[in-house]
């Protein structure tokens, strides 16, 4: 495990890089709104994907670096965000470069994808705020052109696995491959096989 610090417009982002000899494939991935790469899911699959050959590479946004406790707003996460696409790769030429986060994390990786990175992969994406349904953000899903990855928690209230593929539905084009598992929006060991092993079947 190395760390890499990375300039933003906002101050220094971190990448925190979990690597995996021979690498066919790198997954560069964010944080949520509420805390850092410490949570579960992300913390797993760095432990479990190296040895599948895929190397982790988990991102803590510059508000994150600079020991603050509210994210900052989305065009705020999207520019501290960009240079550590630009960085790995760079890092990592011919090696391709999956995307995705958390809960936010998710929402930057869906906002700020473009045909340089493989796919996206969204870990608890928010479909809306809780008892909100009305306030929607299926068209930051909706706007990804590659594959997409939905693992999302049976019970989430920012949206469970149903009412994203209803949403995705709607939207039209490209629908995302859905994967449901135990839980809420912050996943747990009763969730940790399947997460793993969703992520890892969909950048085989």
């Amino acid at each position: 495990m190395s760390a890499i610090t990375v300039e933003t417009p906002h101050g220094p982002s971190r990448l925190t890089v979990h690597l995996a000899p021979d690498a066919r494939a790198v997954l560069l991935l964010g944080h949520g709104a509420g805390g850092g790469i410490g949570a579960f899911d992300l913390v797993t699959l760095a432990a479990q994907l190296p040895p599948q050959g895929i190397t982790v590479v988990l991102h803590e946004q510059p508000w994150r670096v600079a020991g603050k406790r509210i994210a900052a707003r989305p065009p705020i996460l999207d520019d501290g965000w960009r240079p550590a696409l630009e960085a790995m790769l760079a890092r990592y030429p011919g090696v391709p470069l999956w995307v995705g986060g958390r809960s936010a994390g998710a929402r930057v990786a869906c906002r700020c994808y473009d045909e340089c990175q493989a796919g996206v992969v969204c870990l608890a994406f928010p479909l809306h705020p809780p008892g909100k349904p009305e306030n929607s953000r299926i068209a930051e899903l909706a706007g990804v052109t590659g594959p997409v990855l939905v693992v999302q928690g049976e019970r989430d209230p920012f949206g469970s696995p149903e009412d994203v593929r209803a949403a995705t539905q709607e939207a039209g084009g490209a629908q995302p491959q859905i994967v449901a598992v135990p839980g809420a929006h912050s996943f747990n060991r009763g969730a940790a096989t399947r997460v793993v092993t969703a992520v890892a079947e969909f950048l085989t």
